[in-house]
């Protein structure tokens, strides 16, 4: 793998979003809103039940991790979806672009905008709102990391999705994070749900991080077993996604599909 290729990627994402201020708006307008939003619930939630549970750090704290997760996931997907609507794949790949290289330049993208958005959402849950999330110390990496690496994952696997079903197969990579939160307990512990989601639970990375973190809230021990597991699997998805990704890629160039890539579904 070639760096400078991989740094080609990304930057033809830095050169769009510096010729339109618009694209850049996406990256803190939506978790701003949240922020703001779950931010006033926890204060109102807190003034009616006294100072028994701080919804502050359990809410407020669940919304901030998920919401770095959905831009982590997102900015792989934007920014694949970037050469999906400027029909540019045909011009990527009649270069010696390596499809590795390739892959990993979205992750680079991904790793910029989802840092802007983490910024702007800890600026707001801590100064406006009083989130303890600092005092947890060195601790927040693991919980960070496994769901970044999950967040990777999932960009890759959607953006398979919609290289190997055509452009309009876009609509599926936006509700995924809707999707799979119910099963990963962001606002509720797992023994809230039935058995058979709570063995999908367990090969969701997710979970361990919001099990943790109830934890930590409720006064438990910092325990980093269980996120040691949640990275472990969060690696294998990674790895699962993106040779999902090299088989439709090689797919998409034996049947020509790549080369047909259009605004419609392609079979």
């Amino acid at each position: 793998m070639k760096l400078r290729p991989v740094a080609g990627v990304a930057l033809r994402q830095f050169y769009l979003m510096r010729g339109s201020p618009v694209r850049v708006l996406p990256m803190f307008a939506w978790v701003a809103i949240d922020i703001v939003l779950w931010g006033f619930i926890t204060r109102y939630l807190n003034s009616i039940t006294g100072s028994r549970i701080n919804f502050v750090a359990s809410l407020l704290g669940a919304v901030l991790m998920w919401d770095f997760f959905t831009r982590v996931m997102q900015g792989v997907t934007t920014a694949f979806l970037e050469d999906v609507w400027s029909r540019n794949f045909l011009n990527f790949f009649a270069t010696p672009l390596a499809v590795s290289e390739y892959v990993v330049g979205l992750v680079l993208t991904s790793i910029a905008t989802s840092l802007i958005g983490l910024a702007v959402m800890l600026v707001l849950a801590t100064a406006v709102f009083g989130l303890p999330f600092f005092s947890m110390g060195v601790a927040l990496v693991p919980f960070l990391l496994v769901l970044f690496l999950f967040g990777i994952a999932l960009g890759i696997l959607a953006s398979a999705l919609v290289l190997r079903l055509g452009p309009a197969s876009e609509w599926m990579v936006w509700p995924l994070p809707a999707l799979i939160s119910p099963f990963v307990g962001v606002f509720y512990p797992l023994a809230t749900l039935p058995l058979w989601m709570r063995v999908i639970a367990r090969a969701l990375p997710p979970s361990y991080v919001f099990e943790d973190m109830r934890a930590i809230v409720m006064g438990r021990a910092f325990t980093l077993q269980p996120l040691l597991v949640g990275i472990a699997l969060a690696v294998l998805l990674i790895v699962l996604a993106a040779g999902f990704f090299v088989r439709v890629y090689r797919y998409a160039v034996r049947s020509g599909l790549l080369a047909r890539y259009t605004a419609e579904s392609v079979s």
